[in-house]
Parts: structure tokens; sequence; C-alpha cells
């Protein structure tokens, strides 16, 4: 369904409607600028409340969320509670303009904000969302999915966010912010149960150790089966097997000086991520009878899986942050330094079946990252508030990589040799004549066990940042901020790559000429001696010698013919067999022609204006520009542009198949104009945004069925309308609704894997999502027992899942998206709790997630040495149980 401008119209002068007060919304919604006496402070007020009353660091200063002209979703501590979040990928079912998915491994988690976000499958891709915890940047998803621990709230903040928030930032920012330790002694011990054999158990104590130290402890584990069955292992994949634990420390003694410690480490090691077959080919079959199998399309739901081992992920991630405040009048210093450590070690069934196909497909990354951020906040006079500071970013990643064929491989490999060649050749035939004709022995030598790629990749990524922003009250209630950040982004990358795959490394091509030509020169001379078929070595050696001005201009003709047709199909059939060159020679750098290393500076704005209608209503406008620092592909896909073709050349650097354009895509800017109007009254709130915005050079990262092809997209524009409200009839009864609409487009996409994708709708993102809301929280009794009962429904409209499949693409781009159409996804997710709070601080709760097991597919891709086969990951099914916590 397609909207109109004039549907837009309607629909915007709708949402504007339900942003107005009404009298159906009776909010008992704690008002900051009343008093109440259960409450020190104005702090302690938010902490508790609910609407945009709520304390948010967006701005990286505190305001309420009804103050902070930013679109920006708030999940409370409580939210999360009740609706069971155990990791932030549950958290899309609560904000609508965030998409958060875990694909290959435990390890690769992307983001994905406004129908924006990249940076998952590569350690060399950075995302395009950035995620900050207590203030401390995670570079990689790797350390970015660990169960939530003693968590305050989460924030997502919508649209770029660069000049506060600096590089990778374009698409949006999910801040997570922690409980600090606090001065009374307390804590919480839960356990939870649930299918699967779902075991969660979490604690957190705190409290003083002096009269100015506090210390906080929390930790947890999060035990559970795979969802899906490996037919093929007999084991369970999906699974949950993580723990962690947290520290921190608080110096405040009532004066100037605050200083806030944090150490953290977490464990992950599943077996993830299983993968299903939704569409089978001729290699499905080829597959069934080397002895390997995979799911039926009519299996996609039943929960079954094939390899022929476990995909093993084992990760750790650890790191230490402090963050110092210091307080000289009007003026705050605040400096916030870290240093983290990821490690993730992985070994993926990458061919998806129960065949032996892909015998390893190892990875071993490690990631160290120190970030230091100093700013300066205050005010100046009573008009002038202001934030300047500088940042700086160091990074190294280091990657080691495996990828062998396994011990099935080679008769799979001959059974698509006679498909491709019409049975005129087996692997067999293919050795014995690619033998004769370059005079090598490669007997017995094509697609053995352990044959691929060895590789090794580093990455040295340093970047700082210059930032600042003011904000003038021009006249009561209207104010202007400006803001402008300068990033300076360098890295530099090393590859050692080498490949043992025979047959990939041959040029059919040039081998494909020298049979033509000795075809071709066969033919002409029988022909010349009126034998009726091609002449033998003898008989042409003789004819040569007999007449060596004829032979002279037979070979030369031939030789012509040869060279013309080297390249047609139709002529050389060996050129059938190339999409079996899966892992060529590897063009390594740097080298005398790539340095490997890139070199990005980028101013980002903000410029906004703000007023206050009245004291329960905002408005604002705002312009803001992000950017993006230019990535690397640390993968074997990594081929260099087609610009430096000549120039490695005439260096001779030219390795045989080396194809272009994926060794790395360049800086993406992104820029968004936003119209906001923020409601608070007693009884409810209401945010409403409109925007327009669009990312250039947005790099798409598109996997091809044997490798991945980074690239950046011209230009990725979205129009869009994003709304949330919260109104309470009564005090024990609060509804809530939130709902984006997304018109996303490519305006430009010239280079993408199925062709030029210019005008079209960028696949993946669904028009409308929503989520509506409802929690009844109510004392039952004298004793100050409460009974809180907790639902909310999530909804994607229909949506085509991917633009194409660039293994159906060869030079016909309607081929390529019409094998995608079919697989279409529309969410429909219920979730629901029930709490028995005791006043004493026992809490029994019953909760389920997903109830309705709506199932649908999270991504679509060619299978992986699989042409015309199609997989896909599914989402997971329904999941239910229950938990017992203790508050003390």
């Amino acid at each position: 369904m397609r909207f109109t401008a004039s549907v837009r119209t309607a629909l915007l002068a709708g949402v504007a409607g339900i942003a107005l007060p009404t009298s159906a919304f009776a909010q008992a919604a704690v008002d900051p600028a009343e008093p109440n006496g259960d409450q020190d402070s104005f702090e302690q007020q938010a902490d508790s409340a609910t609407g945009n009353t709520i304390v948010v660091t967006a701005t990286k200063r505190e305001q309420t969320l009804q103050d902070v002209p930013v679109a920006v979703s708030v999940t409370t501590a409580e939210t999360i509670e009740r609706a069971q979040i155990r990791d932030i990928q549950d958290l899309s079912s609560l904000v609508p303009s965030l998409r958060v998915t875990t694909l290959q491994s435990s390890a690769n988690t992307n983001f994905i904000i406004r129908g924006f976000g990249n940076g998952a499958n590569n350690a060399g891709i950075e995302p395009s969302v950035g995620v900050f915890v207590d203030g401390v940047y995670r570079s990689r998803t790797a350390a970015q999915i660990s169960d939530l621990p003693d968590v305050q709230r989460v924030e997502v903040l919508r649209g770029p966010q660069s000049t506060l928030f600096g590089k990778n930032a374009s698409a949006g920012v999910i801040s997570i912010v922690t409980k600090k330790p606090e001065f009374d002694f307390g804590g919480s011990v839960e356990a939870s149960y649930g299918n699967f054999d779902a075991m969660v158990g979490k604690a957190l104590i705190t409290g003083p150790v002096t009269d100015s130290i506090a210390m906080s402890l929390a930790a947890g584990i999060n035990k559970r089966d795979g969802y899906l069955r490996d037919l093929g292992t007999g084991n369970r994949t999906n699974d949950r097997d993580r723990w962690f634990v947290r520290g921190q420390a608080l110096f405040e003694n009532g004066g100037p000086l605050s200083v806030r410690l944090i150490g953290d480490y977490d464990k992950i090691d599943e077996i993830c991520c299983g993968v299903i077959n939704v569409q089978p080919s001729a290699a499905t079959a080829a597959v069934r009878a080397v002895g390997g199998e995979v799911n039926t399309p009519e299996q996609i739901y039943d929960g079954i899986v094939y390899s022929n081992f476990d995909s093993t992920n084992d990760i750790e991630n650890w790191g230490i942050s402090g963050q110092v405040d210091y307080e000289l009048g009007a003026v705050t210093l605040t400096s916030i330094t870290s240093y983290r450590e990821s490690h993730a070690i992985t070994n993926q069934d990458s061919d998806f079946t129960s065949a032996d196909l892909i015998g390893r497909k190892f990875d071993d990354i490690g990631l160290e990252t120190f970030t230091q951020e100093l700013r300066v906040s205050g005010e100046i006079g009573d008009r002038i508030g202001f934030l300047v500071g500088g940042y700086y970013f160091d990074e190294k990643v280091d990657q080691k990589s495996e990828i062998f064929f396994g011990e099935d491989f080679r008769p799979y490999a001959d059974l698509l040799i006679r498909g491709a060649s019409g049975n005129a050749f087996n692997v067999d035939l293919v050795e014995a004549t690619i033998s004769g004709l370059t005079g090598e022995n490669y007997i017995g030598q094509f697609f053995l066990p352990g044959q691929g790629l060895d590789e090794a990749y580093g990455l040295d990524n340093e970047a700082y940042s210059l930032f600042g922003q003011v904000d003038i009250d021009i006249v009561d209630g209207l104010t202007l901020t400006l803001g402008a950040n300068y990033t300076k982004d360098k890295k530099a990358i090393t590859t050692n790559v080498t490949s043992s795959d025979v047959f990939s490394g041959l040029d059919l091509q040039d081998i494909g000429q020298t049979a033509i030509f000795q075809q071709g020169l066969a033919t002409q001379v029988g022909g010349l001696l009126g034998l009726g078929r091609p002449a033998t070595a003898a008989e042409i050696g003789a004819f040569a010698g007999a007449n060596p001005a004829g032979f002279a201009a037979v070979q030369s003709g031939v030789q012509a013919y040869a060279e013309a047709n080297a390249a047609n199909p139709a002529v050389n059939p060996l050129l059938a067999l190339r999409p079996l060159q899966f892992l060529p020679p590897f063009l390594n750098l740097p080298n005398s022609v790539e340095d490997g290393k890139t070199n990005d500076s980028d101013w980002s704005y903000t410029a906004r204006l703000a007023y206050d209608l009245t004291p329960t209503l905002n408005v604002y406008a705002s312009y803001a520009t992000g950017f993006k620092a230019s990535s690397f592909n640390l993968s074997r896909d990594s081929r260099p542009l087609a610009s430096d073709i000549p120039a490695l050349g005439q260096a001779g650097l030219i390795t045989p198949n080396l194809t272009t354009g994926s060794r790395f895509a360049g800086p993406e800017e992104s820029t968004v104009y936003e119209l906001g109007i923020k409601g608070n009254w007693r009884y409810a709130s209401a945010n409403l945004t409109v925007f327009q915005q669009t990312i250039d050079g947005f790099q798409s990262n598109i996997f091809t069925g044997t490798g991945f092809a980074l690239a950046n997209a011209g230009e990725q524009e979205t129009f869009g309308v994003e709304f949330d409200g919260l109104v309470r009839p009564t005090d024990s009864l609060s509804l809530n609704v939130a709902f984006t609409y997304l018109d996303a487009k490519y305006n430009s996409f010239t280079n993408s894997s199925i062709g030029d994708l210019s005008g079209f709708q960028v696949a993946g993102v669904p028009e409308l999502s929503a989520t509506f809301g409802a929690q009844w929280d109510k004392e039952i009794n004298a004793n100050g027992d409460r009974l809180i009962v907790r639902g909310d429904y999530h909804y994607e409209s229909d949506t085509q899942i991917s633009q194409g499949l660039p293994g159906y693409y060869d030079g016909d781009q309607e081929a390529a998206m019409a094998a995608a159409r079919p697989f279409r996804r529309q969410v429909d997710d219920v979730n629901a709790s029930i709490t028995y709070a005791m006043d004493m601080g026992l809490e029994f709760t019953l909760w389920g997630r997903n109830l309705l097991n709506d199932r649908y597919l999270l991504s679509l891709f060619d299978s992986v040495a699989q042409a015309g086969s199609i997989s896909s990951y599914p989402n997971q099914p329904r999941t239910y149980g229950g938990t017992v916590k203790f508050r003390f």
C-alpha cells in the first residue's frame, strides 16, 4: 500500500489531533513542578515517572523527555522488567522505529533505525547506529548484546546524532543508562524458568562502603535449549548460554567532585545460528545425492535445520570505564575514559546442510578499544547554555579466518560440473583436459578436503572529534540550538590471505583460449589436407614443415579467432565452470598500488528552534547532519576498485580471476529535516515527529551466495512520521501507543549487486510499524500487595524482505528481483505478563513473548554455493515462563 501526498496530509492532521489533550486523557503522571513529600528531588521523581517526565541524557545533559527537543524513545527499567526484555534484540517490540536482528552468529547483531543501519557480519564495517553504555561507545555488535544488567533506562535517539556522538551515529544512537550505586543498602535477586528449559538468574546488591563511597555488584546467567532441532548433528541450535558480572563504585561526598568507576565481563558459549532453506533447486538435489539433507519448504517453521557440525560461538567481552564530574559553579567538567576488549571465536557450518561441503568456516576476531571524552557544560547568564568537548577513539582489530572444503565437496562439485556442462564433463575429465592443455598435472587435485583460504586481517583505526553546542533563550519560551562537530578518522589495514583452492587459481578463459586454438588449428589443417577430420599433432607438424608460409597464415587466423572467442561461453565451454571457482587467489594489502589506508574528515551540524506554545506543549524544528567514516571489507570478498586495475596490471599484481569493486566503501553522510511536537499534561503525554532523512553513500553490504558485496549506495531517502503517546484513565491503568510510518526509497544506487536500484523502494522497511500497550497496576489488599498486568502488541505491515537475490543476477535485474518477490514478512507479535508483587519485596510473574507464535523470515539470501536455492533465518517462536524476584 502506497500513501499519496494527500493521504500523507490527512495522516499528519489526524495524528496532530491525537496529540492534543482531550477529556479522555486522564493521567496521573508526576508533574516535576509540584511538590511531593515522598520524593526528595526532581531526579528521584523522574526515576519513577512515566511519559514525558522521564529524565533523559539524549543531549548529554539531564532533561526531561518533554523538554529535550530530540526524537527519542525511552524504555524504563520497569517496562524492561514487566515486558521481560532479555537483551537489546527484544527492544524492537517496544520501539517501532527500531529493528534489531541477530543473524550469522551470536556476535552479529544489526541495528536499524528509521530504515537505516548496517554493520553486522564484517568486523571492518562499523555500525551506522551507535550503541553507548553509560556514555561509553561499543564499537561492534559482539559487545552490545549482553543481557541488560541493572538498567535504569534505554534511550533510542532517532536520526543523525553525529554532532554530539561523533562518527558512526549517522542513523541514530542507542544509549543504555544503568543504575548508579546507592548509599542505602539494597538489591534484588531473581530466577526465571521457561519453555525450552530456559533458566535465568540475576542478582544485584548495592550499598555504602563509607559515607562518600557506594558500590554495586550485578551478575546474571542465561541458559536455554535451542528452539531449532538440528537433524544433522542431533543437537539443538539457537540456544542461550551466557553470563555476566558487573561492578561499580561511586564517590560522592556532597562536594563538587563525583567519580564513577565501572568494570564488566560477559561470556557467551552458544550454538547459533540455524538457517532454513525456503526454496530448493537443482543444487539441493546434488546435496541430497552426496548424502546431505536440507529441510523442505513445508518444514520452514517446524523448527528443523540440518548441519554436519554445530556452529559454535565462543565470545567474551570485558571493559573498564571511569567518569569524573567536577562542578565549578555554573560549569561542570566531565571526563569519560574507557578500555574494552572483545574476542569472538566462531566456527560455522556455512553451507547449512548436513553434507560435509564446507568443512570449516572459522573466525577468530579480537578488538581492543580505547576512548577518551572530555567536555565542559554550563550556563552563561540566564539565557545561554553550552557544551563543548573533545573525543578520542583508538581501536585495533585482529582477525584470523579459515574456510576449507569438506569431504563431500569433490563429489558435490562433480555433480555441479555435470549439470553445468550437460554431462559433457565430470571432475575427472576436467582435470585430465586441463592437465593436457597446460602441461601441468591436475589429476586428483580439484576440490579436495582441506583446500580453501587461510586469512589474516588487521585494522588500525584512530579518530578524534571536537564538538560544541549552544542553547540560546532568545525570549522566554523560544530557544535556538546550534551545534557542530569536526571528526577526523584514519584507518589502515593489512591482509595476509593465501588460497589453496587449486581449481579457483586457474584462468579458465586463458586455458579455454588454448583449447580453442588447438582445436581450430587441427580442424583447419585437417581440412587443408583433405582428411575429413581434425589433423593429429604429427600431421600438423608435417604440414608446418612442408608449407611454413601457409601454416603461419593458418596459425595467425586461428589465433585471432581464439582470442576473439575466449570470453564467449558458446565457444569456450570451460567458462561454464567459473561459478565453481569459489576461493580464488587474493590480492593482499598494502601493495604498490593500494596503500590500504583511508583518511576522512567531516563537519556535522545541528540547528534547532524550539518553542513552548504553552507550559504543557512544545514544538521544535531542526536540521542535522551525520557522518560515518569509510569502512573496509575484512573478508575474502575484498577486491580492488576497477579504477586501480590498469595500475595493478602495470605493476604485475593481477591475480587469476581477480574481480573488482568491494575493497572498501567511502564515507556516508546523512541529513535530516525534522518537525516535532511534545505534550505533557497531568493525565497524558504525546510526541509527534515528521521528518525527511537522507543518507548519501549509504554503505550497503549484501550477501551474494558466496560472499559479501560492499558498496556505497548513491542516496537513500526516507519520509517518516513517528508518534508515541501515554494516557492513564485511572491511577491504576496506563495505555500507550507508538507508531512509525516510513516511505523509504533509493534516489540513486546504480552499482548495487543486482543492478541499478535508483527509484526503487527499499526492501525490508515496513511502511507502518506500531506498538499498543496497556498496564494495570492495582493495590489489592491492606498489606499493600499489588497485582500488575501488562500486555503489548507489536505490528509491522506486510513488506518484501529482500530487494533481490544477487545469485539470480547475470545482467537481468528483473530475474534477480523476481526471485525475491514471493517472500514477504508481516509481524503480529503479542507479549504479556502478570505479576503479584508483595509489599515485603517478593514478586511472582508469569510471562510470555510472541504468544500467538507468529512466524516469519528475518532475512533472505542466496544459499551458499547452491545456485538457485534460497535460504533464510527464522524468527524466534513463542516463549513463556515464570519469574520469582525478591527486592531488599
